[in-house]
């Protein structure tokens, strides 16, 4: 793959052509010149775009893609297609299939499916034997097949004893273990965040305390054990500031926050649009800002869209019944840059890639050509021709975002919008 972008802003920070406006001359996927003009050398495919910016290629730590089992929701193919149109150049897919993906085979599996494309996809192993919560899974051998953490998606692993041992283990050859935090006996059967708007819409409450007191367990096991964990889509103040306690005694802990979460309040939910019903729930806007600052301060480390797509047939039902979640990779980055700068909202898109143990290179001549494209002004309404994904199920649907992102080039390839 051959191409020359002309003018283009470069927001990198470990970059030395950081928020310079140049050339990039890109051969056989590789970045071969940077320069205020290049003159096209042999007839290469020129990308011109009003206000183009590139960055270094985002990384979402959270996405599903339903296959296999659920390929209704979305194939593994259209889902890094869409990953790459979103402008991500590499996505973490959790375990959230039928069967479960916990084996070595199962890891090999997921990984030939997401071959030859522009974003590459890195699998999560389940922590436990079919997400029960009951036996670990073959941690190692999925580990050597190439899994890059284990998570039990958005179940709780209800058994100290057995996160106790997962993080034991996994400290063995450095895995990341991954704790989605919430305490199922306080969250009970509660779809929304417990609140004065719970009460008046008479809908089941999920309190801040069953997250609280599910990170307070994990983090004494974490300092026992002296493991490596990270903390999926937090949403409360209390979240925050536990983990950050937590950082200050240097425990080896990372965490994330979902985007919408630091978007929307638990107020939306007054149309009982189920678009809005979230694992976690929406909480409140203290908790909000709590997330934010956290965010700027570090102590949450990484922002995911956590996409997660699911039928017409599993969300146009009452609220009650309704499945959790929403697709999130097309909007990320217009709802980011609509809370954050440019700049901080590449820093988030980012940074998540060196707990992954993922390549983080500046953009330099000679490193490979891994980038993302995007136009950080326009504002818009998001709509379904913004979606790409098979599923529909858009948190996001009519919210103004500010910004577009015009595609991306990794894997020597490139994908434009």
């Amino acid at each position: 793959m051959n191409v020359l972008l002309k003018s283009v802003t470069i927001i990198d920070s470990k970059s030395d052509f950081h928020n310079q406006t140049v050339d990039i001359l890109i051969e056989k996927g590789i970045i071969s010149n940077i320069s205020k003009r290049i003159t096209n050398p042999n007839d290469y495919k020129e990308v011109r775009i009003e206000n183009l910016h590139v960055s270094q290629g985002w990384f979402d730590s959270s996405v599903s893609f339903g296959e296999p089992g659920f390929e209704e929701r979305e194939t593994i193919l259209n889902g890094l297609k869409t990953a790459a149109s979103s402008g991500f150049t590499a996505v973490a897919l959790n375990a959230n299939s039928n069967p479960i993906i916990d084996s070595f085979a199962d890891i090999s599996l997921v990984l030939s499916k997401g071959q030859n494309q522009v974003t590459t996809l890195v699998p999560l192993g389940s922590l436990t034997q079919g997400a029960k919560g009951e036996q670990l899974a073959e941690l190692f051998d999925m580990k050597n097949a190439g899994a890059l953490g284990f998570y039990d998606y958005q179940r709780p692993i209800e058994d100290p004893n057995l996160m106790k041992i997962a993080l034991q283990y996994a400290s063995n050859f450095n895995g990341l273990v991954f704790s989605f935090p919430q305490e199922p006996k306080i969250s009970g059967s509660g779809v929304m965040n417990e609140n004065h708007t719970s009460t008046l819409l008479g809908l089941k409450g999920n309190p801040n305390l069953s997250e609280e007191l599910q990170i307070s367990r994990d983090l004494f096991l974490l300092e026992y054990t002296e493991g490596k964990l990270h903390i999926p889509t937090i949403s409360t103040a209390k979240s925050v500031e536990l983990i950050r306690q937590a950082k200050n005694k240097k425990l080896d802990v990372s965490c994330s926050v979902a985007i919408h979460n630091l978007f929307f309040t638990d107020e939306v939910l007054e149309s009982f649009d189920t678009r809005f019903k979230v694992n976690p729930p929406l909480r409140t806007r203290e908790d909000i800002d709590a997330l934010i600052s956290g965010l700027k301060d570090g102590t949450i480390d990484m922002v995911t869209s956590d996409h997660n797509p699911i039928d017409i047939e599993h969300k146009k039902v009452e609220f009650d019944y309704a499945a959790y979640g929403t697709i999130g990779l097309e909007s990320a980055f217009g709802a980011l840059n609509t809370l954050f700068s440019t700049k901080k909202t590449i820093d988030l898109l980012t940074k998540g890639r060196d707990r992954f143990g993922l390549d983080s290179k500046p953009v330099a001549i000679g490193h490979k050509a891994d980038l993302s494209l995007f136009t950080p002004d326009s504002t818009y309404e998001f709509g379904l021709n913004n979606i790409k994904s098979t599923s529909k199920n858009a948190i996001f649907m009519k919210a103004i975002l500010k910004g577009k992102v015009c595609g991306a080039i990794a894997n020597n390839k490139i994908v434009l919008n």
